[in-house]
């Protein structure tokens, strides 16, 4: 399986809603874009990157091929993620209506 396989596959389940999310983050669900950033298409790439992206916020997780079960593991971090990206882009939209 090729990386950018991985994550459209992990990209397309959230959005149809195979994973269990809270209210909030089932609203970003389909606004997430996974994003191979390695140089490479290979899962035995020597530097894997994915980018986690909810508009103008991200987070780049870097993997080595090494790991055991590394779909899987990329699987969860991506979740992980998305959750902390949405809970930041929450205390971002509160603050600025606070501020206003």
């Amino acid at each position: 399986m090729k990386i950018s396989e991985l994550c459209k596959m992990i990209e397309d389940s959230m959005g149809s809603g195979k994973y269990p999310l809270e209210d909030q983050q089932r609203e970003y669900a389909n606004s997430v874009k996974i994003i191979n950033r390695s140089d490479s298409e290979d899962l035995k790439s020597t530097d894997i990157k994915i980018e986690v992206r909810i508009q103008n916020l991200y987070t780049i997780n870097n993997y080595l091929p090494n790991i055991e079960h590394l779909p899987g593991v990329i699987e969860m971090d991506i979740l992980d993620s998305f959750k902390m990206l949405c809970r930041r882009s929450e205390r971002i939209s509160s603050d600025t209506i606070t501020i206003n």
